[in-house]
């Protein structure tokens, strides 16, 4: 492969929003359709698997393990991640293979990575760091660039646009460094996702939000071309405006007596051992487990009667849930706001067992984040007709219709780039 590829990977650039506002030359889109679910982890451990999902082992953000009884998301563990990688044939002939800030890139198969990785402290609070191999390219990146990373740039109430600037920076001075350029190097622009489902499609700010991403793709563009890169961009999935209500289907299962919880000073938490069935929400999609199979259908019946479920399929002896167009899945099972567990008002991405929007709203008190699930105003991992995502390449004579088309095309024939 004598030409070296970037591919980007920017969150909730969707083909509707590139129509409504065309990116400069020479950026071009066109549209292609995701995979589902369309959520970060599923995407991204498809596009580098060239396989659904469902065979690739992620089919959410979040993962249950069974035999611990506990919900985690955003683990980061490239082994969640099943099959072979598209550049599996490229680091046999000895290239290299760059990962920056994808997920479960954690012992992946690579060259050069870089990810965000804080410390938790035992008492509270965080060191930040980003985890990076070889281990000096974090501190010799931040240093270049004359700042580090910011995490609460990259999620909570502040998430804004300077985390994208910080990761596209890093990526120009990647290309540039001739003893880091990899062959092929993947990145990750978070930023145009939280305007969006602050806000919802429309809004002012969520334009600003794509001014600013075509800004900074310029920049790759103009710096890919500068040092041997052809450049591919896609959207890994398209936001969609909430239309009515957040649903709440552990809340369904707790007043069917299925989700089961154990009160600690006054607060409910879920009690996994016990409970009959439990979602974990995950934006448009929940996994509902049901470790009794006796409960598997009455947990059914709960799922058919909930207002905004659209779909049920089955798996194995659980189900997974998306929801009906403009809906979304929220995860509490408390209605009182007393009985919050002390998590529910703070940024905690891991323990959480659902995905939570919220975090991204300031709450009260000050400090705390938003419990109110109505404020979010946009929602994604629907897939097909409406939902597809934005792709441009500078790559010649390749126009897939899907995503996953590119990605096996790219398996087949890794020598055609």
């Amino acid at each position: 492969m004598e030409k070296k590829v970037l591919i980007v990977d920017v969150a909730a650039l969707g083909w509707d929003l590139v129509r409504h506002m065309p990116p400069p030359a020479p950026l071009a889109f066109q549209g292609l359709e995701t995979v589902f679910p369309a959520v970060t982890c599923p995407v991204q451990a498809a596009f580098r698997t060239a396989q659904t999902p469902a065979l690739c082992g992620l089919e959410s953000n979040g993962v249950f393990q069974r035999e611990l009884r506990k919900i985690s998301f955003w683990e980061q563990s490239a082994h969640l991640v099943h099959g072979r990688r598209i550049w599996d044939g490229l680091r046999a002939r000895g290239k290299k293979v760059g990962l920056l800030f994808w997920q479960q890139s954690l012992g992946e198969q690579a060259d050069l990575i870089l990810t965000p990785k804080p410390v938790h402290k035992h008492h509270g609070g965080m060191l930040q760091d980003c985890y990076s191999q070889p281990h000096d390219l974090y501190a010799r990146l931040s240093a270049e660039l004359g700042r580090p990373f910011n995490l609460m740039h990259y999620w909570g109430p502040l998430a804004s646009h300077r985390a994208t600037g910080w990761i596209v920076d890093a990526t120009c001075a990647v290309m540039a460094a001739p003893d880091l350029a990899p062959d092929l190097l993947l990145t990750y622009l978070p930023h145009l996702d939280y305007d969006l489902q602050r806000y919802g499609p429309g809004h002012p700010k969520v334009f600003q939000a794509l001014e600013k991403t075509y800004a900074w793709l310029s920049k790759l563009w103009k710096t890919a071309a500068a040092t041997g890169y052809d450049l591919v961009i896609f959207g890994d999935y398209a936001i969609e405006a909430v239309t009515g209500a957040p649903v709440f289907p552990n809340r369904a299962l707790r007043a069917a007596g299925l989700f089961h919880v154990r009160i600690v000073a006054g607060r409910a938490y879920p009690d996994f051992f016990t409970s009959g069935a439990f979602a974990m929400a995950d934006h448009q999609i929940a996994h509902v487990f049901v470790p009794d199979a006796a409960r598997r259908s009455p947990a059914r019946r709960v799922l058919e009667q909930l207002d905004g479920v659209g779909e049920i399929q089955e798996r194995g002896d659980d189900f997974l849930i998306a929801a009906q167009p403009g809906r979304w899945f929220a995860y509490p099972w408390w209605e009182a706001k007393s009985e919050a567990p002390d998590y529910a008002g703070h940024v905690d991405i891991h323990n959480k067992p659902g995905y939570d929007p919220c975090e991204l709203f300031w709450g009260w008190p000050p400090g705390s984040v938003s419990q109110d699930a109505v404020r979010v105003r946009g929602t994604h991992g629907l897939a097909g007709a409406g939902h597809e995502v934005a792709w441009a390449s500078s790559l010649p004579a390749i126009h897939p219709a899907t995503l996953l088309d590119w990605t096996q095309r790219v398996t087949r024939d890794l020598s055609a780039l």
